[in-house]
């Protein structure tokens, strides 16, 4: 069968006056939630996504719900640790941190006849100043996700004024999430609004992917080592624990031992700390592994790999170190004082082939695909996972790390957002040419 490209749509959907002073707008505002912040800042998410949606109603869309996830969406396995903490620490941690969705069309539509696309309005922490110059925007957020989430109004209001029975026989949902950020991994986001079905056949996540399309999202998990032994002096630094010298050695270890078996995710060693000062042996730490993967099968053979590593470094280190006075009692006694905790684990992952989404956004919207060499990377998609009748993508301007994304100077071209504001109106023409409802679906 011949495929062809659909035609772009008429419309302009470069940002406008009003798209960029909203980005600005919203670049402006403290989103970063506590779990970025440790509660020490405000977060301004609930006017973030009114801001967002009093724009969006001018291309008729309406709140269908805005408030923060209840507390019975923090149970179960999938829930990090650091959440299920913050929770118990962090005051009105939910309350400041609301999800909010933006309906076009009629709420008969079936899901057959609708396109979700997902925003996360937080962001990291830091960043620098914001700034538009005309041709780059500055500011936490231009990038992932606040640019990503204007422009797609930019492409909506175009497809509106080209796309016949956009709004009327073919529906948008639009959720615009907190929780993305910080480890949270979208469990009181993402996770909930799904659990609410709000979603479309075809699901869109805006994150920063060059403008090509991606069927993929890694999980992750994070472990913690943590040494748990008696400090000394530095006038006699073999009588105690030493922590620093015992977790340096398993993050070298680890850093050799881990990489072979991430098949199709990362290993990323990270966060040892023991202590600050130089006069003293520190007996206790921690280290930190964050370990992607892009299947349960994959996770769970990573997890199995990091119990054997860890046994066969503390094995290393007592034949390294036996013999050495200063750090013979950490030998000694490294299996009794090593432990290895998970604080986020069982994470379900974006992955498989979809025929249909390869035929309607690569052949139909001639949107580019992303390498199939190139590694995925974990983002709030994972909770699509194995959701029957729905095809899920991650499609957005820009690039992770070329941008700054989570560094200082966080930047985003208008002219990545423009184009990527014109890949969603041929996204959306496709897709409103040939629904699945329409008999089209192959």
């Amino acid at each position: 069968m011949s495929r062809t490209r659909e035609s772009t749509a008429t419309g302009s959907a470069a940002l406008g006056e009003a798209d960029r002073e909203l980005l600005l707008r919203l670049l402006a505002l403290s989103t970063a939630g506590p779990l970025e912040t440790g509660g020490r800042e405000p977060v301004e998410l609930w006017e973030a996504q009114r801001a967002y949606a009093e724009a969006a109603a001018e291309l008729g869309f309406r709140v269908v719900h805005h408030a923060p996830a209840g507390p019975e969406a923090l149970t179960g396995d999938e829930v990090p640790l650091v959440v299920r903490e913050a929770v118990r620490t962090v005051p009105g941690f939910l309350d400041c941190q609301p999800n909010m969705v933006l309906r076009l069309g009629p709420d008969t539509l079936p899901r057959a006849a609708t396109v979700m696309f997902n925003v996360h309005l937080d962001t990291v922490a830091g960043g620098g100043a914001v700034s538009f110059d005309g041709r780059r925007f500055h500011g936490r957020g231009a990038i992932d996700a606040k640019g990503p989430a204007v422009a797609l109004l930019a492409g909506l209001r175009a497809a509106l004024e080209s796309v016949p029975g956009l709004g009327t026989g073919t529906g948008v949902l639009i959720q615009l999430v907190a929780g993305e950020e910080g480890g949270a991994m979208g469990v009181f986001g993402t996770r909930v609004l799904v659990g609410q079905g709000y979603l479309g056949r075809l699901n869109v996540f805006c994150e920063p992917t060059g403008c090509r399309v991606l069927p993929r999202a890694t999980a992750a998990m994070t472990a913690r080592l943590r040494v748990s032994g008696r400090d000394g002096i530095d006038d006699a630094p073999g009588a105690g624990h030493n922590a620093t010298v015992l977790l340096g050695h398993l993050a070298q270890h680890l850093a050799l031992a881990l990489p072979p078996h991430a098949v199709d995710g990362q290993v990323c060693i990270a966060g040892l700390h023991t202590g600050e000062l130089h006069n003293k042996v520190y007996g206790t730490g921690q280290l930190l592994l964050n370990l992607s993967y892009g299947s349960r099968a994959s996770g769970q053979a990573m997890e199995r790999a990091l119990t054997e590593a860890v046994r066969t470094g503390l094995a290393g280190f007592r034949s390294h170190f036996a013999d050495q006075p200063l750090f013979a009692a950490t030998a000694r006694d490294a299996d009794r004082l090593t432990t290895l905790e998970w604080l986020k684990r069982g994470l379900p992952a974006l992955g498989g082939r979809d025929t249909w989404a390869e035929e309607l956004l690569l052949d139909r919207a001639g949107l580019d695909p992303w390498p199939a060499d190139q590694p995925a990377f974990t983002c709030d998609a994972i909770w699509l996972a194995q959701v029957p009748g729905t095809s899920t993508v991650v499609f957005g301007p820009g690039d992770l790390g070329a941008n700054q994304a989570h560094a200082e100077g966080e930047f985003a071209e208008l002219a990545e957002l423009d184009r990527y504001s014109a890949a969603v109106t041929r996204l959306l023409t496709a897709f409103a040419h040939h629904r699945p409802d329409q008999g089209t679906e192959r």
